[in-house]
């Protein structure tokens, strides 16, 4: 009975996160591209700065080449570890590496958006936009 409850408490030590490891971090922004050079069987991850509060809403536009790199997920991180609500942070788009190649990964950014992903004036259009990530696994 005794290794099932350590193996329930290692378990539940996760912090709240579902992705413990981000492995090489590159970050991006809106309008520009970052490039990102990986070996076969690394993980990394895409990190954009993201602050809800305040109408961040980013998302992952389209799947990389499966044969290439595996999606592991996306995780929130409030700035400093904290759960403060108001408080930016950063989200990470993980991945791992599996076979030689070059992929494209765009997140796009719609600030203050309603459901329709459509800016709704011209504050939301100038704040909204795409970062691109060039991926080169070698």
């Amino acid at each position: 009975m005794v290794p099932v409850a350590l193996a329930v408490l290692v378990a539940g030590c996760g912090g709240g996160r579902a992705v413990g490891d981000y492995g090489k971090v590159t970050e991006g922004r809106i309008g520009a591209t970052a490039e990102v050079e990986v070996a076969p069987g690394e993980r990394f991850s895409l990190a954009v700065a993201e602050n809800a509060s305040v109408g961040d809403s980013w998302k992952l536009e389209e799947l990389p080449d499966v044969a290439l790199l595996s999606y592991i997920g996306d995780e929130y991180e409030h700035e400093g570890g904290s759960d403060t609500t108001g408080g930016g942070g950063t989200r990470y788009y993980v991945f791992n590496a599996k076979r030689p190649g070059t992929a494209s990964v765009t997140v796009s950014n719609c600030w203050r958006c309603p459901a329709g992903r459509v800016p709704a004036d011209e504050q939301s259009r100038r704040r909204s936009g795409e970062a691109t990530f060039r991926i080169t696994v070698r």
